[in-house]
């Protein structure tokens, strides 16, 4: 591939400390030791849910100021274990759920009818066959190729245990599911990565035509296999039964990565050390451009128009006394506005300012240089214990951000959801905030007339924007 030049900021300058130690604890940057865990909250079942009678707060106004909790959900046990949740995403009345570590994994996706918002049923389990894995993120999308023509759902899969060779039926990668009957999912296809990484963490599902693509993101893969397998790829999926791949990109395919990079450390001009891996990626509704979340290299942007040929056009940058962590991002405006998510969750450091993550929000008409137009903080972006505390946490960070009009959806943990007006991108304000007890919300989406959110430890959280639907809340205040 011809390398294509790339100018990085000089202000790419932070202190990593550097472990090829993987740990179990799935953190936000693996590698980073210093970093927190995730899915510290108990993972709690639906009769310790109702027993327990979780309180939660809402505040809303403009469009959300009748916002209201319709429902709260666990996840049903699966062969004895009760899973906790992961990401979240709705298609025709049904909630798809992804499911994290706990108690094993292999709590593979779940589907919820949302026929009755306040009552959600769950009806089906599916992409838990792979041993020792586990499911995150599922997009599902409508396709029409010459090969197949219904609902499809793409699955990311990851080994709870890289390259473990006493699991040898380990492997990470990407499946593909019919849920046209969403009540009777089959399966159609995988695509298998090298046992040597983990697996694709996050992953979009997108059409272009009569074609259906699946973008991934696979971090280290290039640091796992010295640049042989890539963090970020294409798959063409308009056969789902035999994915192929089409394209794969890594930070080493830039002019300014020097032929040493090891795949994982981006050395600045000041000779200190960031981390770049891809966590997400995105694209536009008309699959025009992708954007790829390359963690301390920011938001890099794709033109994907000739998905076999991608063209670099541009990339976010950072503060030098700000960490990069470029986690996750999404778009407004009709694509001229982008939304970009900071998951921090280690908040100090020499020569940084003492934050968790924040929301930065830019301009990005002229894709090749994304302009910064605001950042979004709140209460808990500096609410920062002492030292002698102990560990560094998730709970104060954002984490995904969602879209629909005006109004930016933020996943932000023990914050729970919250929501901004971005008529004005340059001025976000907070307009709702719905925060559960003992919260620890991973994601967010909106559709229709509802907002779900999914609790690492206490499942799906169904919200109604207004008055309308939803018989009774499934948990009182």
């Amino acid at each position: 591939m011809k390398r294509k030049k790339l100018l990085i900021s000089s202000t790419l300058a932070g202190a990593l400390a550097f472990s090829v130690f993987l740990p179990a604890t799935y953190a936000h940057d693996a590698l980073d030791v210093l970093g927190g865990a995730k899915g510290e909250v108990e993972v709690m079942t639906m009769e310790e849910l109702k027993a327990m009678q979780l309180k939660h707060s809402i505040n809303g106004s403009k469009n959300v100021k009748f916002l209201k909790q319709a429902a709260a959900v666990q996840i049903n046990p699966l062969n004895g274990k009760q899973n906790n949740m992961a990401d979240v995403y709705a298609h025709k009345g049904f909630a798809y759920t992804g499911t994290h570590t706990a108690n094993g994994a292999n709590g593979g996706v779940r589907v919820f009818d949302l026929k009755d918002p306040s009552n959600p049923k769950e009806v089906a389990v599916f992409a838990n066959e792979i041993p020792y894995s586990w499911q995150e993120k599922v997009i599902v999308k409508t396709v029409n190729t010459p090969s197949f023509k219904g609902d499809l759902a793409a699955v990311s899969v990851q080994q709870t245990s890289r390259n473990n060779a006493n699991r040898p039926d380990s492997v990470g990668g990407v499946l593909l599911y019919d849920v046209t009957d969403p009540y009777n999912p089959k399966k159609l296809g995988f695509y298998g990565l090298d046992r040597k990484i983990t697996g694709t963490h996050e992953l979009y599902l997108t059409t272009q035509g009569n074609r259906a693509l699946v973008l991934t993101s696979s971090p280290y893969a290039d640091y796992y296999t010295h640049g042989a397998v890539q963090d970020f790829q294409i798959l063409d999926v308009s056969d789902p039964t035999s994915p192929k791949k089409i394209f794969g990109w890594n930070p080493r395919d830039l002019e300014q990565i020097p032929e040493d990079f090891n795949g994982y450390h981006w050395y600045a001009q000041d000779g200190k050390t960031r981390p770049v891996f891809n966590h997400s990626v995105i694209t536009d509704n008309n699959a025009q451009y992708a954007y790829v979340s390359m963690w301390d290299l920011g938001t890099v942007i794709f033109d994907i128009r000739d998905p076999e040929n991608p063209v670099y056009l541009g990339n976010t940058t950072f503060r030098a006394n700000q960490k990069g962590s470029a986690h996750s991002a999404a778009l407004a405006k009709g694509g001229n506005i982008l939304i970009e998510t900071r998951e921090v969750s280690n908040p100090v450091g020499s020569g940084y300012e003492s934050a968790y993550g924040y929301t930065r929000i830019f301009d990005i008409k002229d894709k090749t240089n994304p302009v910064l137009l605001s950042e979004f903080t709140t209460d808990l972006t500096f609410d920062i214990p002492p030292t002698s505390a102990g560990r560094s946490t998730f709970a104060k960070t954002v984490h995904d951000p969602k879209v629909q009009g005006n109004t930016l959806y933020l996943s932000y943990y023990s914050g729970g959801v919250l929501a901004l007006d971005i008529t004005d991108p340059s001025n976000p304000v907070e307009i709702g905030r719905y925060t559960p007890e003992n919260a620890d919300v991973w994601g967010v989406f909106v559709d229709r007339n509802y907002i779900l959110a999914s609790d690492m430890g206490q499942g799906l959280k169904v919200l109604l924007k207004n008055n309308s639907g939803g018989k009774s809340e499934a948990l009182q205040r």
